[in-house]
C-alpha cells in the first residue's frame, strides 16, 4: 500500500458540512491501489460508552485522475459533532487505520485510543459553505457593455463610430453602446431563456472597457445615469432575470481624483497611503505600446502606468472600497459582485467585503476573476465561486485545441471537481469565452458543429454556465479587442440556426438543473480511439447520460429516450448513428435503467456500437 498517496484533511474540501447536519468526507488514495475504504465515526462524548468504532461503513470509490482515486460517503451526527477514521484495505491485503495521528496496524489498541480519531468539534452553521440557491438555477450572459447596443445616441462619446462600421475593432474605439441599449433588448434575454446578466464595469471611467475606474459611485456618463440602471434593474427583476456587476478593487484608473492627488501633491497627499509607491514623485517611461511602460515607480496592474493598485491593506482604502460594495446592493438591489484579479488583492480584505456584502443581501452571490486552481477563496468567508477557466480550459485543450488526451480531459475535471466542496461545484462559474479572451467560434476555426458540442459539453457539467454576447449568434473575434466586435443586430447577419441550438440547450439545462448541480457523476466510459465520452448524472433514482462523439468516423448507440441531440439520425427503432462532432442526452430514471441492463443481450447490436445504458469503470466507481 503506498501510504504516500493517501490524504485527508479536516475542516476543508475532504470534511466539510454541506447541509445544517449533513457532513461529506472524502479521502485521497493512489490509483488503483486501494481495493476498500471504510468510516469508523460516531459522538467523541460516546466513544467508550458506545464503542462505535466497532462498527465501519463502506465509503464509495467516485472520482479518478490519472495518480489518484476519491473515496467519498455522507454522514451526520445527532449531537452535532464528530470523530471519524478510516480502515483502508491495500490491493496487496494490507489493512490500516489511519486517523489523526497517521497510520497504525489495525487493532483493538489502535480504535481504542481516542486521540487517534479526526474530529469536527462541532457542526458550526456560521462555518458553512452556503451557496446561494438561485446562483445554481441561473445562465449568465455577459454584456460588454460599450459593444452590446446604443440605445441612446445623445450620450455618445466624442468621436463615436457607426454601429458595427469596423469588422476589426481598435483598442480606443467607441460605437456607444450603454444601458438604454440593454433595456431595449429585454426580450431578447427573456426569449433566449437568460436569467443573469453579468455587465462589465459601467462605472465613470475614460476606456472603452471601464476598468481604469474613476469614480465607483457614479455610472459612466456614456452608459446613462443611475436613475436608468435602476430602471434596467428593476426591469431584469420583473423578468426573473438577476444584475451582477463587474468591480475592480484592485486598481484604479490613473485618472481618479484621489491618483490625481497623488501626482500633485505627492507624498504630502491624503491618499499617498492609498497606493503602492516607492518612489516621489510617481512617474514612469512610456514605450511604444501604452499598456506597458518601464521604471514605474509604484505598483500597477501588470505594467499598465494607467491603473495604479490600490493598498486594500490600508484602512481608509478599506472604508472606501465597502462603502461601494454596500451602496450598490442597498441602492439599486444588485444580486452579485464579479470581481476582477480578485487573486492580486489580500485575503483579510476579501473576508470583509464578504461579511459586509452578506449582510447587505444574505443571499448576494460573490465571484472571482481567479484563473488558477482556487482553494483559498472558496472556504466559505470569501467568495461563492470563481471563473472556472481551471475547468473549461481542459474542456478547450481537448475539443478544440487538441493539445490533451481524452483521459487527460476527464482526469482534470475529476481533479478540478475534487478541489472544492460540493456545493462549491455548483455555482462555479463556467465559461468558454469573454472579453478577455478569443471567440469560440473563432478558437473552433468556424466549425459551428463543433461549437455547440462544447457548449452542450459545458453546459452538462457542474456549475453554472455563461454565454458570452453574440455566441447565440456564432460572432466570431480574435484576441483584445477582436472579441469585443459590435453585438449583431441586424437580422440578415445573424445566425438563427445557432440561435435556437443556445436556446434549446438553455431551456434543458435548467429543466434538469437539479439533477446536473445536485448528482453524482459517472463516467460511464471514455474510449481514445474512437473518441466516445459517455457519462451520467444520478440523483434521488433519476439520471441525465449524455454521449459525445469526438472522433472521426460515426458511432452507433442504441436508442434511449434521447431527448437532446445534434449530428443524430435513426437507422431503425433500435439503432441511431452519432456522426462526428454529435451528443446524445437522455433522461431517465436509475431503476429502469438498472431492470434494462440485467434482462438485455449484451451482445454488441453493431460493430463499434456504444450503449446509452452500459457502464463501466475506468474513472469512476
Amino acid at each position: 500500500m503506498n501510504t504516500a498517496a493517501i490524504h485527508h484533511q479536516p475542516e476543508s474540501e475532504y470534511a466539510y458540512l454541506y447541509t445544517s447536519d449533513k457532513m461529506h468526507i472524502r479521502l485521497k488514495t493512489g490509483r488503483g491501489d486501494i481495493k476498500s475504504v471504510e468510516l469508523l465515526n460516531g459522538d467523541p462524548y460516546q466513544f467508550e460508552h458506545s464503542e462505535w468504532f466497532k462498527l465501519t461503513i463502506p465509503m464509495e470509490k467516485y472520482l479518478s485522475t490519472t495518480t489518484h482515486d476519491y473515496w467519498i460517503i455522507e454522514t451526520s451526527a445527532p449531537f452535532r459533532r464528530l470523530s471519524y477514521a478510516f480502515k483502508i484495505e491495500g490491493m496487496d491485503g494490507t489493512v490500516l487505520f489511519y486517523g489523526d495521528h497517521g497510520f497504525f496496524p489495525y487493532q483493538d489498541s489502535t480504535l481504542k485510543s481516542a486521540s487517534n480519531y479526526f474530529k469536527l468539534p462541532y457542526f458550526h452553521e456560521a462555518d458553512r459553505f452556503k451557496a446561494p440557491q438561485w446562483a445554481k438555477e441561473t445562465i449568465w450572459y455577459q454584456i460588454f457593455p460599450e459593444r452590446f447596443a446604443n440605445g441612446d445616441i445623445s450620450n455618445d462619446p466624442e468621436g463615436t463610430l457607426p454601429w458595427g462600421s469596423k469588422e476589426h475593432p481598435g483598442r480606443e474605439d467607441f460605437f456607444g453602446g450603454d444601458l438604454q441599449g440593454v433595456l431595449d433588448h429585454l426580450d431578447h434575454f427573456v426569449d433566449l431563456g437568460i436569467n443573469g446578466i453579468y455587465f462589465c464595469p459601467i462605472f465613470q471611467a475614460a476606456s472603452n472597457h471601464k476598468y481604469d475606474t474613476i469614480d465607483y459611485f457614479e455610472i459612466d456618463s456614456a452608459f446613462g445615469d443611475k436613475k436608468l440602471f435602476k430602471k434596467v434593474v428593476d426591469e431584469c427583476h420583473k423578468r426573473g432575470i438577476r444584475v451582477m456587476l463587474d468591480a475592480v478593487f484592485n486598481h484604479m484608473g490613473d485618472f481618479s481624483p484621489q491618483w490625481q492627488d497623488v501626482v500633485k501633491n505627492g507624498e504630502t497627499s491624503p491618499y499617498a497611503k492609498w497606493f503602492h509607491i516607492h518612489k516621489f514623485p510617481v512617474d514612469y517611461t512610456p514605450t511604444a505600446d501604452f499598456e506597458f511602460s518601464d521604471n514605474i515607480t509604484y505598483d500597477t496592474f501588470a505594467f499598465t502606468p494607467h491603473m495604479p493598485k490600490l493598498n486594500t491593506a490600508n484602512k481608509e482604502v478599506q472604508d472606501f472600497l465597502l462603502e461601494i460594495a454596500r451602496y450598490w446592493i442597498t441602492e439599486f438591489d444588485i444580486d452579485a459582485w464579479r470581481l476582477d484579479v480578485a487573486n492580486e488583492v489580500d485575503h483579510r480584505f476579501w473576508r470583509k467585503f464578504h461579511d459586509v456584502c452578506t449582510e447587505a443581501k444574505p443571499d448576494i452571490y460573490i465571484l472571482g476573476e481567479i484563473w488558477h486552481s482556487s482553494q483559498a477563496w472558496l472556504q466559505g468567508d470569501e467568495f461563492h465561486g470563481v471563473m472556472n477557466y481551471a475547468f473549461t480550459d481542459a474542456i478547450l485543450s481537448y475539443f478544440i485545441y487538441q493539445t490533451i488526451s481524452l483521459s487527460k480531459l476527464v482526469s482534470e475535471l475529476n481533479h478540478q471537481l475534487m478541489l472544492y466542496r460540493e456545493q462549491t461545484n455548483q455555482i462555479m462559474f463556467n465559461v468558454l469565452d469573454s472579453h478577455d479572451t478569443p471567440r469560440l467560434l473563432t478558437i473552433a476555426q468556424n466549425n459551428k458543429e463543433l461549437m455547440k458540442q462544447v457548449l452542450a459539453f459545458t453546459y452538462l457539467q457542474k456549475g453554472v454556465p455563461c454565454l458570452y454576447y453574440g455566441d447565440e449568434y456564432a460572432m466570431d473575434g480574435a484576441g483584445d479587442p477582436d472579441c469585443r466586435k459590435c453585438m449583431i443586430w441586424e437580422p440578415e447577419k445573424q445566425d438563427l440556426d445557432m440561435y435556437e441550438f443556445t436556446k434549446a440547450l438553455i431551456a434543458f439545462r435548467k429543466e434538469h438543473q437539479p439533477l446536473l448541480s445536485e448528482g453524482k457523476l459517472r463516467w460511464n466510459e471514455i474510449d481514445e480511439q474512437t473518441g466516445i465520452i459517455d457519462f451520467a448524472y444520478e440523483h434521488e433514482g433519476k439520471m441525465i447520460r449524455s454521449i459525445f462523439n469526438t472522433g472521426q468516423s460515426p458511432v452507433y448507440i442504441e436508442k434511449e429516450h434521447v431527448l437532446f441531440s445534434t449530428q443524430m439520425q435513426a437507422l431503425d427503432k433500435n439503432i441511431i448513428e452519432l456522426a462526428p462532432y454529435g451528443f446524445a442526452v437522455s433522461v431517465d430514471s436509475t431503476e429502469r435503467i438498472e431492470k434494462n441492463d440485467s434482462t438485455r443481450n449484451e451482445q454488441p447490436l453493431v460493430a463499434g456500437s456504444r450503449r446509452l445504458s452500459s457502464l463501466s469503470t475506468e474513472f469512476s466507481r
